[in-house]
């Protein structure tokens, strides 16, 4: 089985480029998802990030989980807090991502993603048969990042600090998908990557959702 990294910085599409993936029946692990998981109700990282981090996990609607503000709060702008974080998460979260790929495995897939948006800062490419990089004009990535909801042009800022420069990204990748021009442009590039790695064999298989 072949594993694409796929990975982007925030804002570039990575997303879109993803959903396209499993369209065409490739079984996709997001990292973030996973991450929030992690820090939901009954999730593995709780206890750790509650001992770590005072009063960042609390009963919300839903459950006890973290509250992801109040995180943010804590280790925005600190890089030993960051650090401390990442040490518990990270773990946690390489560790789903083993058991995603044995599920893959066992279901005879020949093509599987890992959706990880600092799969390059965290030398992520090693494991992976080939790194696929999503950009776009930084004009359009600032565009749509601006148009979530609580972001600001300093939390933007801080995000892009702790991530590879697009430019340098796309230098390091083995496949660029450009979702500046079009969705379709992209769904293409998605489309043709499939057919280079995992053959026409890649949609029969059983539906990628029942490996996440």
């Amino acid at each position: 089985m072949k594993v694409l990294g796929l990975t982007g910085s925030i804002g570039m599409g990575k997303s879109t480029a993803a959903n396209a993936f499993r369209r065409l029946g490739v079984p996709v692990f997001d990292a973030d998802a996973t991450v929030h998981r992690l820090q939901g109700p009954g999730g593995r990282a709780l206890a750790a990030i509650e001992a770590t981090f005072p009063g960042t996990v609390r009963d919300l609607p839903g459950g006890r989980r973290v509250d992801r503000e109040a995180l943010r709060r804590a280790v925005i702008g600190n890089d030993a807090a960051m650090n401390r974080l990442e040490r518990i998460v990270h773990p946690l979260v390489r560790d789903e991502e083993r058991r995603f790929l044995a599920r893959a495995r066992r279901a005879g897939r020949r093509l599987a993603v890992l959706d990880i948006p600092l799969l390059l800062e965290g030398g992520g490419q090693r494991r992976v048969d080939a790194v696929v990089v999503v950009s776009a004009p930084a004009a359009t990535q600032r565009a749509r990042v601006l148009r979530r909801k609580g972001m600001t042009p300093e939390r933007l800022a801080a995000i892009l600090a702790r991530q590879m420069p697009d430019a340098e990204k796309r230098r390091l990748a083995d496949h660029v998908i450009h979702t500046g021009l079009s969705r379709h442009v992209a769904q293409r590039a998605v489309r043709a990557l499939v057919r280079r790695h995992a053959g026409p064999a890649a949609r029969p298989l059983p539906p990628a959702a029942t490996l996440c």
